[in-house]
């Protein structure tokens, strides 16, 4: 099967599983190669719906959970967002699918290597000028480029780290994995003015979130 044959399979799976719920999010998935994402050893097992590893012990979210969040985030044309936790870039990719053509997305990567690694990938897959990949610890965010609409967080924090919801615009959104190391619950965080809504998506399972407003490594 082709990877274009087999992304469209992919997608219609997570279409049927209740997962996928509107057509642009079907769309951006199917148009973002994940294969392209993935280290050479892995590239075969790019569509199918797990996470995996993409090397200095972090892994690429599983599509589901792209989609979910993607869906959650509600990510629309000219969206400017934040993406903490940028691993491969896959993520950002499909963010920017969806908020392309005058969106930005502004993608945080602790660790150089893969930033590096996620910026090539990017480049080849087409979204080198509507993604920044920039190092940095993701817990404090960037408030030289704030209010974003969107927030979304590829890694799990003991609590939702102050400096990120400041940093979210009035009705903006965020979404992050909150909890232990080993288990979260995936929450919706919505900015009213100074306070901030949050709600319980489900169960899910994210690397750790390492900074000076998450763990400690």
């Amino acid at each position: 099967m082709s990877p274009k044959d087999a992304r469209k399979l992919m997608v219609r799976r997570l279409i049927e599983s209740g997962i996928i719920k509107s057509a642009p999010v079907a769309k951006a998935m199917e148009l973002v190669e994940r294969h392209l994402f993935l280290p050479s050893n892995m590239k075969e097992h790019a569509y199918l719906d797990t996470p995996l590893q993409i090397g200095e012990g972090q892994t690429i979210s599983a599509p589901h959970m792209v989609a979910m969040m993607a869906e959650g985030l509600d990510l629309k044309t000219g969206l400017r967002v934040l993406e903490v936790g940028g691993g491969s870039g896959y993520h950002a990719a499909v963010m920017a699918e969806l908020v392309k053509p005058d969106g930005r997305v502004y993608s945080m990567e602790r660790i150089p290597s893969l930033a590096e690694s996620a910026r090539q990938n990017l480049k080849t897959a087409g979204y080198e000028g509507i993604v920044e990949v920039i190092v940095g610890d993701g817990t404090r965010g960037l408030p030289d480029r704030a209010p974003f609409d969107r927030i979304s967080i590829a890694a799990a924090a003991p609590y939702v780290p102050e400096p990120l919801k400041q940093q979210l615009a009035e009705n903006g959104k965020m979404l992050i994995p909150v909890g232990g190391r080993y288990y979260q619950e995936l929450t919706l965080v919505v900015r009213k003015g100074e306070k901030f809504i949050e709600k319980n998506l489900g169960g899910c399972v994210f690397v750790p979130l390492i900074g000076e407003f998450g763990y400690k490594d």
